[in-house]
């Protein structure tokens, strides 16, 4: 719905789920998504994930990958935007029942098939083990996959992070992909030393979500080795500007939040 094509990402579905209301307040320019509703950078910060995801999405298909597990789905919607015909390619998402119910019951209402190759897990994260719900729908171990998790980490434990990084070396064949994005360590002291910063920290304890886990500057690699995996892309803020936002004069149409980062890596 964005009328600048650097800030418009591809996701048909979100819109469609959106309450009339909104959508209404949203075309007629009310609601300013850039302004005071969202903190500083996170609005650009959030579309340029979309977009790096996506890209990384169906390049994982093109180069083979016919698995893809999302931890954390949510609403995400790319088994329905990006997997085209491809029966052969299957998508494994895990969250708790109540967001997976709610979510078919939003595409149900709105008209929206679920593929036959699209399988929501859901698990009760108290009381249950991702690992043994892996088993339990049968997600071979031998298969090239993309792993996606998208805003997820900065709230899991350290322990939590750990076993699920093992989860996916144990499930990952040589050459298949995990994407996923983080916060710096430093945040968490509420250190201030990114753009955007201090809004962002305070919102999420606001909204009683407060981040828990985050990866000191400078120490991505030595995290991804522990798990035999190996840098392909690290994406900061700096360069996710200059990589989706800016136009043909050079010029940053939006400046990204500094708290997060994006990484792409491979199992060896």
């Amino acid at each position: 719905m964005e009328s600048n094509p650097l800030l418009r990402s591809d996701d048909h579905i979100a819109v469609r789920l959106l309450p009339l209301l909104v959508k209404y307040l949203l075309k007629i320019r009310f609601l300013n998504l850039q302004g005071k509703i969202a903190p500083a950078g996170i609005y650009p910060y959030v579309i340029g994930r979309t977009k790096y995801i996506d890209h990384i999405f169906k390049k994982a298909i093109s180069e083979g990958a016919r698995q893809i597990i999302i931890f954390g789905a949510g609403f995400d919607s790319r088994a329905l935007r990006l997997t085209g015909n491809r029966t052969d390619v299957r998508v494994f998402e895990i969250d708790t029942k109540l967001t997976l119910e709610a979510k078919k019951k939003q595409f149900l209402k709105r008209d929206i098939t679920i593929p036959e190759n699209n399988t929501y897990i859901p698990v009760d994260f108290d009381k249950e083990d991702i690992k043994e719900k892996l088993k339990e729908y049968k997600i071979p171990i031998n298969n090239k996959t993309l792993f996606i998790l998208e805003g997820l980490i900065m709230y899991l434990s350290k322990e939590a992070v750990d076993y699920t990084f093992k989860i996916i070396h144990e499930y990952s064949a040589p050459g298949s992909l995990v994407v996923f994005d983080y916060i710096f360590a430093s945040v968490l002291r509420q250190e201030e030393k990114y753009f955007g910063e201090k809004e962002i920290f305070e919102r999420v304890k606001k909204d009683e979500e407060s981040w828990t886990y985050g990866i000191e500057e400078g120490e991505i690699e030595d995290f991804l080795s522990t798990y035999s995996l190996d840098l392909l892309e690290h994406l900061d803020s700096v360069t996710l500007e200059k990589k989706y936002f800016t136009d043909n004069t050079g010029r940053i149409i939006s400046k990204v939040n500094g708290t997060h980062c994006i990484v792409l890596a491979r199992k060896l």
